[in-house]
Parts: structure tokens; sequence; C-alpha cells
């Protein structure tokens, strides 16, 4: 039985909560994915701890955040990646992510090499 659309994202959400959790050793709040014709988009809420917070009051902790969070993310990628490819079947060809200091809200884009969304 194929998958609807609405089931492969919360797949993909529980996937990527139970990464956030195994890998960076916590979970975001809420985590809501979305496909898009050839993309996942995935949109992280809660994901800045208190003292991440503080330290974003001025610019060089806010740029040292984000390079420290995104860096995080990036060497985990592959993992993603293959994530991604069990759930939908699909290769992801490009990944993209930033994070908002100001909302801890974390933006992540699956570029897939086919268009996933008219398979459904």
């Amino acid at each position: 039985m194929e998958k609807s659309k609405g089931a492969l994202e919360a797949e993909i959400s529980k996937a990527l909560t139970h990464w956030e959790k195994s890998y960076l050793g916590r979970g975001s709040v809420s985590v809501k994915s979305d496909i898009l014709r050839d993309m996942v988009i995935v949109v992280l809420k809660g994901i800045l701890t208190s003292a991440e917070y503080s330290v974003c009051q001025n610019k060089e902790g806010l740029l040292s955040v984000k390079t420290i969070r995104n860096s995080l993310v990036e060497s985990g990628i592959e993992e993603l990646k293959e994530t991604l490819l069990s759930i939908t079947g699909i290769e992801v060809k490009s990944f993209y992510t930033d994070l908002s200091t100001k909302t801890g809200e974390r933006i992540m884009v699956f570029m897939l090499s086919e268009d996933l969304q008219s398979k459904l």
C-alpha cells in the first residue's frame, strides 16, 4: 500500500526528531515536514537552549551559535540523507539549512533528485 503525503511527512518529522535526540543530544519542541514538488521542507521549533539565547544577545555570540549549530547539522548530513532515502525512496541531491536566533527555529530543505509530490 502506498503511503499518503501526510503519512510520509509525519514519518520524516518523526525520523528527524529521533536523529536530533540521538545525534545532537536533544530534540526540538516541534517538527513539521512538508513535501513540495522535489523538496522536503522541515521546520524545527524550539531548538536553542536558554544559554544559547543569552549568548545570542550580541552579534559575535549570535554568529558563533549559528556557526556551531550549522556545523553540527552538516556533520550529520550523510545520516539524514540516508534516512530520507529510506523513507521516500528518492535520493537527496542537495541540502540547505539555517536557523533563527530570534525565534529558535531551524529550517531544513532537502532537494530530491525527483519530484516526490507528483508520485503521491
